[in-house]
């Protein structure tokens, strides 16, 4: 009998006005932080996080504006880390994170990484589902919204330095490639 991945919990956190919504799979093990990129939502991550559950303690975040969290009137960078900070400590992990950002969202990851205890940062930048199988690009539908996008874009540029490891694993959607041989790679993250 093969042992089957630990079941999705869906959580809120914040106010209304700094409402953000997040899934978790599992609670032990290294914590793993999932950022969708722009006009995405977490449910692009639930292929890997469902892998990880066993052996790591997933969450999946709607970053504000996105899937279920609530739109902000600013999108400020450091806002954006604090709340997440905020969520992070509330969420009693007990080690620092691996936070993985997903095309704009490696600059939030990147930017909390200067300024909280991150044990690593993994960044995956761009789009293109062509290598992606069929049942896994359902996972990858974006919700264009041109003023979030815009007002995101004005508050994750310039690109900071990170103190942090960090590993840039290309274009594309290589966690919905092969969701099995992410979540190895994360779960190697040394």
């Amino acid at each position: 009998m093969h042992p089957q991945p630990s079941l999705r919990s869906t959580h809120a956190y914040g106010t209304p006005r700094n409402l953000l919504v997040y899934d978790r799979w599992g609670a032990a093990g290294r914590p793993v932080i999932l950022l969708h990129g722009l006009c995405y939502d977490r449910t692009m991550w639930w292929p890997v996080a469902a892998d990880l559950g066993g052996s790591c303690a997933a969450v999946a975040v709607d970053l504000p504006g996105h899937g279920q969290s609530a739109p902000r009137d600013e999108y400020c960078l450091d806002r954006l880390t604090h709340d997440l900070a905020m969520l992070i400590s509330r969420l009693d992990l007990r080690r620092a994170p691996i936070l993985v950002g997903h095309a704009e969202a490696a600059r939030v990851a990147e930017a909390f990484a200067v300024k909280y205890a991150t044990h690593s940062v993994i960044t995956v930048q761009g789009t293109g589902l062509d290598d992606v199988p069929e049942p896994y690009r359902q996972f990858a539908v974006a919700r264009p919204d041109q003023s979030l996008a815009e007002a995101y874009r004005q508050r994750l540029l310039p690109r900071r330095a990170t103190a942090t490891m960090q590993v840039d694993l290309g274009d594309g959607f290589p966690h919905l490639r092969d969701p099995a041989a992410f979540a190895t790679l994360l779960r190697n993250v040394r």
